[in-house]
């Protein structure tokens, strides 16, 4: 235990979550809503609701309500036209949901490095790839814990290249670029309202588009692709891919919260950055003139010469304790002593084993991830420093307790434990 001010910090009562729903009780009414009209299924009015309310706010014409991100991200890919053995560029630091999709039309993921100043796709990174691959019509983007990525130049490039763009919005919804909203860059773009995101139904995603043909195939191809005839007759393959009318209620009653959610997760930030002032760490990072991130997660990074050893397995990871240094490895590992989740930064995906022998393209264009890149520390340039982004980022830095239900005095005893690491 450590000892704060001459007070032993004892473990929470209450665990302290990384980021779990946090419900203000309208949600309640709109469900017993679907409850008492019997509208259980797939269609009612809490749905056409959810829909027409993201379509607005995103800024875009057409929401289609889907079981999960996904699902959202499955029929956006399919919309797309990926067919088997097409290479798709993906974004690399990102949650694999971003990228099964891909392969589950029989894509062919290739990795795009991050780049430090937002920790989401490269464009010189992506520029390169489209010199190696400049058969690529498809690039999919994720902006990295509700932070918005370079959208200007990704899109740019992608244009010039005649490619198209999904955006995986699941973590940024209410973020803008530019004053514009995410989920609305892409063709195809996507938000997840999974249990842990900051507008939640437990489970749920969206698909938005401008195109009205586009938005229809999604509905019919999320309802087993019905062909309009007095019997179920079907011609074309389809999916149980669409929103309960139950789980629209829960989303319904939280939305009107979104923009509180955020304020409430930019304050968290705002409050660990002050608190770890002096500290040899920086929090993740965003472009401060262009975009307003939604702060779901705050997250930190350890300076390179004040990380302590580490080594990670593919399962388990040790490090050695050193005076005035720390690694993710020993901060996760206190705060869970003391009830408090955190959570080590997505790891890359062309780390993941399923995806390890995938291309993967840095800024110095680097065509293939190497097998023993992750044991070996990952692949470094001249000067010496990590060319592979990504995997220095998910080596130096943790997610960071984001509950917004979390007080400021629970919030200062974590910064504590988390200074005291260092000691």
């Amino acid at each position: 235990m450590f000892n704060r001010n001459n007070t032993t910090i004892m473990p929470f009562e209450n665990k302290v979550w990384l980021s779990s729903p946090t419900m203000h009780g309208d949600e309640i009414n709109y469900v017993i809503e679907a409850y008492e009209t019997n509208w259980m299924s797939t269609v009612g009015k809490n749905i056409n609701e959810v829909e027409q309310f993201c379509a607005s706010k995103v800024g875009v014409k057409y929401g289609v309500a889907l079981s999960c991100g996904t699902a959202a991200l499955h029929l956006a890919v399919k919309l797309a036209g990926v067919k088997p053995g097409d290479k798709v560029f993906c974004s690399d630091m990102t949650f694999d949901a971003t990228v099964n999709p891909v392969v589950y039309e029989g894509g062919v993921p290739i990795f795009i490095d991050a780049e430090y100043d937002t920790w989401n796709t490269d464009p010189i990174a992506l520029e390169k790839a489209f010199e190696l691959y400049p058969e690529v019509k498809t690039v999919v983007i994720a902006h990295l814990y509700g932070t918005p990525g370079k959208i200007d130049e990704i899109k740019a490039i992608c244009k010039r290249h005649n490619a198209v763009i999904v955006e995986d919005a699941a973590e940024s919804f209410g973020a803008t670029y530019k004053g514009k909203q995410t989920g609305s860059f892409g063709e195809f773009n996507c938000i997840s309202f999974n249990g842990n995101k900051i507008i939640t139904g437990s489970s749920g995603g969206m698909l938005l588009t401008d195109d009205v043909e586009m938005a229809n195939k999604v509905r019919k191809w999320s309802t087993q692709s019905r062909e309009n005839a007095p019997w179920y007759q079907h011609e074309e393959l389809g999916y149980n891919y669409r929103m309960s009318n139950v789980v629209a209620g829960v989303i319904r009653g939280q939305l009107p919260y979104l923009y509180e959610h955020i304020s409430q997760k930019k304050s968290i930030y705002k409050r660990y950055k002050k608190g770890f002032e002096g500290l040899p760490v920086s929090m993740n990072p965003y472009d401060i003139d262009n975009c307003e991130p939604n702060f779901w997660l705050s997250c930190m990074i350890i300076d390179r010469e004040a990380m302590c050893k580490q080594v990670r397995s593919e399962c388990e990871a040790l490090y050695l304790p050193e005076k005035g240094k720390s690694c993710p490895t020993e901060i996760l590992e206190t705060l869970a002593s003391y009830n408090v989740e955190g959570r080590p930064i997505w790891k890359p995906m062309h780390m993941q084993p399923i995806y390890r022998m995938h291309s993967f393209v840095t800024r110095e264009g680097c065509g293939r991830a190497k097998t023993n890149a992750y044991m070996a520390g990952g692949i470094v340039g001249k000067d010496g420093k990590p060319v592979d982004v990504g995997m220095d980022i998910f080596a130096r830095g943790l997610c960071l307790p984001s509950d917004n239900k979390m007080t400021e005095k629970e919030q200062d005893i974590i910064i504590e434990i988390v200074r005291r690491c260092f000691e």
